[in-house]
């Protein structure tokens, strides 16, 4: 079922072709997989356990959603995309059509954890959109959000996805204030890729006439299966230290904030 709140322009905030042709290249890459399941670590040590109710803000391609069903968690997806959500659809998923550049509907309803992940990064008004978030989040309730980090790392890829920028610490604490929520921690994730995505970067430029969805498949090409093995096994190494703080540095930065109890 898709419920609209609000209808907007995907191609505004990221190429609507790369949410709906390139489902398979990003199902079969290892970074969205160790990212779901870094974020099913997280709600956990925040003592966000299934049943609990979860949205996945900007659900995209749904491998956040469908990992936190298979968990047990009653997961609700939102996007922007009608057609992104169109390919979701079953009769047993509550999925929602918003854009977070508008108000929410009075009456929405309010969840205990909501999930931004590599959303805000794509809004020319990052704080609007994470005050929008936190009207979501029950009163005591948790928003992590994900971003895209270091700067110096900002590339054709970013521009390809409709990034607005990439992130530091206190640039990414900086679209917490006026939200109504206390931002608890931020860490890093991804310090491993560092070293590779600097070398990629630089050698990767646009070929002319490539559109945002060639652009993106180019940089994403499926690794082979023992490639992809040893990425998935740095991702589950690096996870533990990440969730303690310990990463120096990273590709990513995650944010967790609470909505104060009432």
């Amino acid at each position: 079922m898709i419920e609209c709140w609000s209808q907007g322009s995907p191609d505004d905030n990221m190429a609507e072709e790369i949410l709906t042709d390139l489902g398979d290249v990003v199902r079969r890459h290892p970074w969205w997989r160790a990212r779901a399941a870094l974020t099913l670590r997280l709600l956990k040590r925040l003592d966000v356990r299934p049943p609990s109710r979860v949205l996945d803000a900007g659900c995209g391609w749904g491998v956040t959603l469908e990992a936190l069903e298979a968990r047990g968690y009653s997961a609700a997806g939102m996007d922007i995309s009608r057609r992104a959500l169109e390919m979701l659809d079953r009769p047993d998923r509550f999925l929602i059509q918003a854009d977070l550049t508008k108000p929410l509907k009075t009456d929405a309803p309010r969840f205990p954890a909501v999930l931004a992940l590599d959303v805000i990064e794509h809004l020319d008004d990052d704080r609007e959109a994470v005050r929008r978030l936190g009207e979501l989040v029950s009163p005591g309730g948790v928003l992590i959000v994900s971003a895209p980090a270091l700067p110096d790392l900002f590339s054709e890829f970013d521009a390809a996805q409709g990034h607005r920028r990439r992130y530091l610490p206190n640039t990414l604490a900086d679209a917490f204030e006026d939200s109504g929520l206390s931002l608890e921690r931020t860490f890093w994730w991804g310090r491993w890729l560092v070293p590779a995505l600097r070398a990629q970067r630089a050698k990767n430029r646009a070929r002319p006439g490539e559109t945002p969805a060639q652009i993106y498949r180019r940089h994403l090409n499926s690794p082979s299966r023992p490639v992809s093995w040893l990425i998935d096994l740095a991702f589950r190494v690096e996870a533990g230290p990440a969730l303690l703080g310990l990463l120096g540095c990273g590709t990513s930065l995650f944010a967790v904030a609470r909505k104060p109890a009432e």
